[in-house]
């Protein structure tokens, strides 16, 4: 009976933060963006992975609530933890670019988050790391071609026009001309004007 009791707590807990965050959500798209963040704010302190995530977007970007970017990172390292492959890719970019250079774990975690990001699906992971391996102190040009080939498959055109410079220069694959042209037009046709410039 016990434990019939605690399961029906923690359904009640997830329904209780789904909705506030649905709530919030909702509240984001009228304007309301305090009331948004306090909904956000009851649902992440639930542990909500979702609502930890839209914390910090209130935090980042100032909505709702102060601007503050070590909440953010806190809130976005919350739901990272709990596999939230956007929260991963923010908190990476975080530790990255406001966190010292000469702070090894904190790069490394970050690369992780970068990672596990990528391989959920998002396209900006992706592009962030194929930029990120190809312009290293040490260039893994093959990994960085990797991540921006399936940013590429993922509809971005800048990520295509770096693989577009890699088949052109040979970076991490063989030179090839013809390819470079390929993925240089794909890139312009959509309009990227690196690629049309490069085209010329």
């Amino acid at each position: 009976l016990e434990e019939a009791a605690f399961q029906l707590q923690q359904i009640f807990r997830i329904d209780i933060s789904i909705a506030l965050n649905i709530l919030g959500i909702e509240s984001m798209r009228a304007g309301h963006y305090r009331i948004a963040y306090t909904c956000f704010k009851l649902a992440a302190d639930r542990g909500y992975s979702k609502a930890q995530f839209n914390v910090g977007l209130c935090y980042e970007h100032g909505r709702g609530t102060e601007k503050d970017l070590e909440k953010a990172a806190f809130y976005y390292y919350h739901a990272a933890r709990s596999c939230h492959p956007m929260a991963q890719y923010h908190y990476a970019r975080y530790l990255l670019c406001h966190r010292p250079e000469n702070e090894w774990d904190g790069h490394q975690k970050a690369v992780t988050f970068l990672e596990q990001a990528a391989m959920a699906g998002i396209t900006e992971a992706q592009a962030y790391l194929g930029v990120f391996y190809m312009k290293g102190l040490q260039p893994q040009e093959k990994k960085g071609l990797k991540y921006l080939l399936l940013a590429a498959e993922n509809g971005d055109a800048q990520s295509r026009y770096h693989v577009g410079v890699c088949y052109e220069k040979g970076l991490g694959v063989q030179q090839n001309l013809a390819e470079a042209m390929r993925h240089y037009r794909q890139s312009a046709a959509v309009g990227n004007r690196n690629a049309q410039e490069r085209l010329r």
